[in-house]
């Protein structure tokens, strides 16, 4: 396979493409990756406490935003025998968030495992998680035939510096940081077979079932699965992961019915989450969520592009599915989102970081393609 997946593409279609892609390299280079005048959401509050004229309070005493209080005390107060769906709507309404609609309660999955982990077992877990992440892709990446071992090396250290933002202790209490470790593990895990033969699903399912369980912005990550795997009329397969999909709407619904029983009609409406950001809410949310943080944001918004982007250059049907992931969270961040919702892109950006090692390969094969040059591939 000469150019990979730009084979398909006329000279001037991949000219096309190549056009295009370079100008949304520089568009990345213009926008904004953090709110003006905020300084990175990871080493404080988003907005910061407000009182009730509208003036920042100095937060130098609390170490926690509010988020991420809330979410400790609802873990405290487990970890004290109480049931959580006795006291999270008023917890939620009391600190003035809202609970209209249900959705704005988060699933109670990981509450319950913080609180029976304990601080010290959640540590544990957090490098138990990043170890497996680590290890699965170094054995994924491992399985390219080409390169000699370089991309399996450079692919593994930057998973490694996706993956080990899941050590910050300040937000294990935070659904994104661990839904987005599991679902890194499980695309890691899962071997893409045909006509249901040669491929390797289930332990990826339970795992992708487990963060599902914990954040319901796992369930793109899951709906591709099904459809990729029934695209290659792997019937079983995609069975399973349609069935996670049923069985999560459902447990979805017996959420929302628990909750809707202590909404009062006074109850507030959250602002809504459909604000457009367009580009910034793509690259905001990954760059503010990873690493990339400590980059310039003229450095860190083309990385998402080229993370994105480069997974084309992996000359497998994993590489097109890694390509479909990035892509379409990245959209869905574009529409959906508002600034306060920056940890979003943790959901994504631990499986993103491998993209960019197959970068210098899609861009080659794309030149390639458009007849500019011959690939080097």
């Amino acid at each position: 396979m000469t150019t990979g997946w730009f084979a398909c593409l006329s000279p001037l279609a991949a000219r096309a493409v190549l056009a295009a892609l370079v100008v949304v390299l520089i568009a990345s280079m213009i926008v904004p990756t953090n709110k003006p005048g905020n300084r990175s959401p990871w080493v404080g509050p988003v907005e910061g406490p407000v009182d009730t004229a509208g003036k920042a309070v100095d937060t130098k005493d609390k170490p926690y935003d509010e988020d991420i209080a809330l979410y400790e005390v609802a873990i405290e107060r487990i970890a004290r025998g109480e049931n959580y769906y006795d006291f999270i709507v008023p917890e939620q309404r009391g600190r003035d968030y809202p609970v209209n609609p249900g959705i704005a309660v988060r699933l109670p999955t990981l509450a319950y495992i913080d609180a029976w982990l304990g601080k010290t077992g959640q540590l544990v877990a957090a490098i138990a998680l990043m170890l497996a992440i680590i290890a699965v892709w170094w054995q994924r990446l491992g399985e390219e035939p080409e390169d000699h071992g370089r991309v399996r090396r450079l692919g593994t250290a930057l998973v490694f510096v996706g993956a080990s933002l899941g050590l910050n202790r300040h937000y294990f209490p935070l659904h994104e940081l661990w839904a987005g470790g599991l679902m890194a593990l499980s695309f890691g895990l899962h071997r893409i077979g045909r006509n249901g033969k040669d491929g390797r699903w289930v332990g990826a399912l339970l795992v992708a079932a487990l963060a599902l369980a914990i954040r319901e912005h796992t369930l793109p990550y899951v709906m591709l699965m099904a459809a990729f795997a029934l695209w290659q009329r792997n019937w079983r397969e995609g069975a399973a992961w349609s069935l996670l999909i049923l069985l999560f709407f459902a447990g979805l619904c017996w959420h929302l019915a628990l909750i809707a029983r202590d909404v009062l009609p006074s109850d507030r409406h959250g602002p809504p989450w459909l604000v457009l950001r367009g580009m910034t809410g793509w690259l905001a949310n990954v760059v503010q969520s990873s690493n990339l943080r400590w980059l310039p944001h003229f450095l860190a918004g083309p990385a998402v592009i080229l993370m994105t982007f480069g997974w084309l250059g992996w000359r497998s049907r994993s590489g097109l599915l890694g390509f479909l992931l990035c892509a379409g969270y990245g959209a869905a961040f574009m529409i959906a989102g508002r600034w306060d919702n920056f940890y979003w892109g943790a959901m994504i950006a631990p499986a993103m970081f491998a993209g960019i090692v197959f970068a210098p390969r899609a861009v080659s094969q794309l030149l390639a393609a458009a007849q500019i040059r011959r690939s080097a591939n």
